[in-house]
């Protein structure tokens, strides 16, 4: 999509010039949390997510996640569903997330962090890094066990073949149990490579497979009228044995770093993501009462297909002028993506109850037509970012977008366009470390929850806007971020006859702060809280069918992580994670919350030399309390709580 570079002010082309792309500028950008490192392929005894932590807004490294957002959410919405996803900083549309083989690291971009990233997101930035192999040979192996008696065997290899060339491998077998009984069965094969073509040009192509023969359904609880359903019992499947599901999932892609020229950079990547179920199944037990009573409803889909083809090429220019430095980005972006969904069948099992295991045998299925849903997007964008040494930085974004949507039946489909300009403003000032931004964005709204009337049926884009103000500061080894923000977009959920829909639209404000690094050489801290304050607005508020907060509504979280390694026991350190929320809204008329709960991770890891190599004993217990209770699947269906479950690991580095 061709743009005109007059768009930009005069003044920003006069500031272009020449460095290294991906250098940070200096000033603001240069005192920025640097990104997470990935380990590299075939290293793995020291992933510490505590640690590796730059602040409190959400880090995955390996196994270990820890922060106050997550993938699924940044300040009360999903980021995934809103198609927010990199891939070493490029646009990535995964149908499903890669392998841990091939992305080692997840960070969460929200506030000052998402400074130095060309063209942010309204709802958040998740960031994901390859696990890249190194120039020398190396492997990793971890075993683990739990207290629900899951089985997990994971290896990851590096080889060095030439100078320029190493190949990474890796596999695992996964054998999980839950607190529903369920069973998921998993193995994973994957490869990634560096080739250093030249000394300017670099390519990482990775590939993934998945295969899953077995995956439990667990139940989702609908109750009768606005209460919640009782406790739901422990370690009872609630539910055909038969109705578990299968699937294939495969990721691949190419990232490419060339330095075409001094001060001038393309980076690029094409990426494939597609998942296949061949059995597919919702266990929903509805009209459930407060003695445990309730009707089991199973819902089978035909073979479902999605796949999404994605990427982005984004060249840069970059000049350094002494205590000044300018960057200019072209970016084209795109993604062509299809669904095949719907023509299921629903099958009634009559009275049960939230304890009994169900011993219904397999009925025929009657499946109907399935419906498609093909997309295609593009998007050509413009960038600016300069710094002033000991002064602050500026950045400014315009993107055009053009967006279509399919979605029906073969030979009568439903046409959704849209053709927006978006937006980013971005500035911080280096001397007090104030920043503020303002973005819009063009976000998927997702696709309507099992049950709703329209199941399964993808929804329209819609526009989004966020405007974030704060201030970061280092003391010492510690690095303070507050701020507070503000995130518009139209509000989808079911409606009176229970279908998902838009219903006016959702404000949410909130104050947002975090406390990272090291307290001293022993103890390192990852705390943070938000406060928030959303609100609907609309047709549906007033007609009294939606309450004034959004479903899922979260007004309070607090999280605190610590890691101590005591002076006296070299190579043994001990953690702390406390996650503790408020209430949450659980239906759409704001009649029923989930009360508050507070989670306790406590655990140990043992650093020591096995056989010569690198070695990691890791023992941890999660939800120490033994919260049970339930977790909001979506507005009025509710499912339940792992409860108290210990696992150990031991990790060898060859």
């Amino acid at each position: 999509m061709a743009l005109d570079l007059r768009m930009i002010p005069c003044a920003l082309l006069l500031l272009a010039g020449a460095a290294r792309a991906e250098q940070p500028a200096p000033g603001v950008a240069a005192s920025l949390p640097p990104p997470v490192e990935t380990p590299a392929a075939g290293t793995r005894s020291g992933e510490n997510a505590v640690r590796a932590a730059g602040d409190a807004f959400g880090t995955v490294i390996g196994r270990e996640e820890i922060g106050l957002y997550s993938a699924d959410d940044i300040r009360g919405f999903s980021p995934v569903v809103a198609g927010n996803v990199r891939i070493e900083g490029l646009y990535f549309d995964p149908v499903i997330f890669p392998s841990d083989r091939i992305s080692g690291a997840t960070s969460i971009r929200v506030g000052p962090s998402a400074l130095g990233s060309p063209f942010p997101a309204p709802t958040g930035i998740v960031d994901l890094g390859l696990r890249v192999p190194g120039s020398e040979a190396a492997a990793s192996a971890l075993m683990s066990v739990d207290s629900f008696g899951s089985h997990v065997a994971e290896l990851d290899v590096a080889l060095p073949l030439s100078d320029r060339f190493s190949l990474g491998l890796g596999g695992m077998i996964s054998r999980e149990r839950f607190i529903t009984a369920a069973h998921d069965n998993k193995y994973e094969a994957a490869a990634i490579a560096r080739w250093q073509v030249s000394d300017a040009l670099r390519l990482v192509p990775f590939f993934s497979f998945t295969v899953t023969p077995r995956d439990d359904v667990p139940p989702l609880f609908v109750p009768t009228g606005d209460v919640l359903p009782p406790d739901p019992p422990r370690r009872v499947f609630v539910g055909p044995r038969w109705a578990r599901q299968r699937d294939s999932e495969v990721n691949a892609g190419l990232v490419a770093d060339w330095t075409i020229a001094s001060g001038w950079a393309l980076k690029a990547g094409l990426f494939r993501s597609s998942v296949v179920l061949p059995t597919a199944f919702s266990n929903l037990l509805e009209d459930v009462q407060s003695d445990g009573s309730a009707r089991q409803r199973i819902v089978a889909d035909p073979r479902l297909f999605f796949v999404s083809n994605s990427g982005e090429a984004r060249l840069t220019h970059t000049i350094s002028d002494g205590p000044r430095s300018h960057r200019v980005h072209l970016a084209v972006r795109g993604r062509k993506a299809f669904r095949r969904f719907g023509g299921s069948d629903e099958i009634d099992l009559g009275p049960t109850t939230m304890a009994r295991p169900g011993t219904a045998p397999l009925p025929a299925f009657t499946f109907t037509e399935q419906q498609q849903d093909r997309v295609t997007q593009i998007t050509g964008a413009i960038g600016y970012e300069g710094a002033l040494q000991g002064v602050g930085s500026l950045a400014l974004g315009l993107q055009k977008s053009d967006y279509a949507k399919r979605i029906g039946l073969p030979g009568f489909k439903q046409a959704i366009d849209a053709t927006p300009w978006l937006g980013n403003i971005n500035a911080a000032i280096s001397r007090t470390e104030v920043y503020g931004g303002w973005v819009t964005g063009l976000e998927e709204s997702g696709i309507a929850p099992d049950i709703a009337t329209n199941r399964n049926e993808a929804l329209p884009a819609i526009i989004t806007r966020q405007v974030d103000v704060g201030v970061r500061q280092t003391m010492g080894e510690l690095t303070l971020v507050a701020g507070a923000f503000q995130l518009t977009k139209p509000y989808f959920n079911l409606d009176a006859a229970g279908r998902f829909g838009p219903l006016g639209t959702v404000a949410s404000r909130g104050l947002e702060f975090s406390l990272a690094g090291p307290i001293t050489p022993a103890l390192a801290l990852v705390g943070g809280g938000v406060l928030s304050w959303p609100r609907v607005s609309g047709e549906a508020v007033a007609l009294g069918v939606a309450g004034p907060l959004p479903v899922g509504a979260v007004r309070r979280r607090v999280n605190l992580s610590l890691d101590w390694r005591p002076p006296f026991a070299p190579g043994l350190s001990f953690d702390l994670g406390v996650f503790a929320n408020s209430s949450t809204v659980a239906t759409v008329n704001n009649a029923v919350h989930i009360p508050a709960q507070t989670f306790i991770d406590i655990g140990a890891r043992y650093a020591f030399r096995l056989a010569g190599r690198d070695a990691v004993l890791r023992a941890q217990i999660f939800n120490l309390g033994g919260v049970n209770g339930l977790f909001l699947d979506g507005a009025g269906v509710y499912g339940m709580n792992d409860g108290r479950v210990a696992q150990i690991y031991l990790t060898v580095d060859f």
